[in-house]
């Protein structure tokens, strides 16, 4: 088992590597059979460990190392795809992939945070998590979009923005800020999908859309639930308390208000089929740029800006 599974995970992992096991073996009817009896058991044990799962059960499934992530999104889900590199001031930045592809039959700019599989790639990418270069390349993208009136749609995925020195002395909370003062004013279609962590700032300056949906097992947060124990209770042990009083999985901000719909997951999480996830995305993405269509620019950024200006608001009783 991967450091990435969590415990409640292993009696899955379990099943799944005596099917591995059988399934390599030449056919034969006990065989078969065997098979068939084991792939039942995997799929009710999982309908019952997933029906039962917390939040912060929920926060480790959205972190999962196998879920699908931009690039595997672009793989299934476009054409043409043509990346852009660098900022045009600092330098490339590995963690966020921009460009341009075809998804069905209309051009789009696609954005979205890359984390990498294996640990040469997690490194090359800095785990998802962007630097100043890296937000300043997906507004040029956004910019370019722009001027040739193509709808952006992006992928959250990220624990949040790289909190290095290099990252501040670069201008880290400008590069989010300018973002976020670009995409409300943008005038095009934004559609967002949370597809793992959405993680602080880091996940918010790709996520000022339209359109905002969250796959089921993902998160989306002001920090992290390890971060909010120790600064609550200085013990990063309540993380598992910390992830419940801060209602942070898609059921949580479908309620607040925070996004419009949540996209079911294949049973066991979108890790176990990234095909299937991919479609259901796909179908999300497209029925909301359809949507879309119908508004001129400028009613396009008034929807955007009234979306977030109405979160958070409060009446006193």
């Amino acid at each position: 088992m991967c450091a990435t599974e969590a415990s409640f995970e292993e009696p899955l992992v379990e099943l799944r590597r005596r099917i591995q096991e059988l399934e390599a073996y030449p056919e034969d009817p006990a065989k078969v059979k065997e098979v068939e009896r084991l792939k039942k058991s995997l799929d009710k044990t999982t309908q019952d460990v997933y029906s039962k799962l917390t939040r912060w059960q929920k926060t480790l499934v959205a972190r999962h190392g196998e879920r699908p992530y931009t690039l595997d999104y672009i793989r299934l889900l476009t054409t043409d795809w043509v990346e852009v590199h660098g900022d045009r001031a600092f330098a490339d930045d590995p963690a966020i992939v921009a460009g341009f592809a075809t998804f069905r039959g209309r051009d789009v700019a696609v954005i979205g945070h890359e984390k990498g599989r294996d640990t040469k790639e997690r490194i090359h990418r800095n785990f998802g998590q962007a630097r100043p270069e890296g937000y300043r390349k997906a507004l040029r993208v956004m910019r370019l979009a722009e001027r040739f009136g193509l709808p952006v749609v992006t992928f959250v995925d990220t624990a949040g923005a790289h909190p290095g020195i290099g990252a501040e002395e670069r201008g880290q909370a400008e590069a989010i800020a300018r973002n976020l003062i670009e995409m409300a004013g943008l005038r095009v279609p934004i559609v967002v999908t949370v597809t793992g962590e959405g993680g602080s700032g880091g996940a918010l300056a790709l996520g000022v859309g339209n359109r905002v949906f969250m796959l089921e097992y993902s998160t989306y947060s002001v920090i992290s639930p390890e971060g909010c124990a120790a600064i609550l209770w200085k013990d990063q042990a309540k993380k598992t308390e910390a992830a419940e009083a801060m209602r942070i999985t898609a059921p949580d901000l479908l309620e607040l208000g925070i996004v419009d719909a949540v996209i079911p997951e294949p049973v066991g999480g979108a890790h176990t089929d990234h095909r299937a996830t991919a479609q259901r995305v796909g179908d999300t993405i497209e029925e909301a740029l359809l949507d879309l269509d119908e508004l001129a620019p400028d009613e396009l950024i008034r929807q955007r800006s009234e979306r977030f200006r109405d979160l958070g608001v409060y009446v006193e009783s």
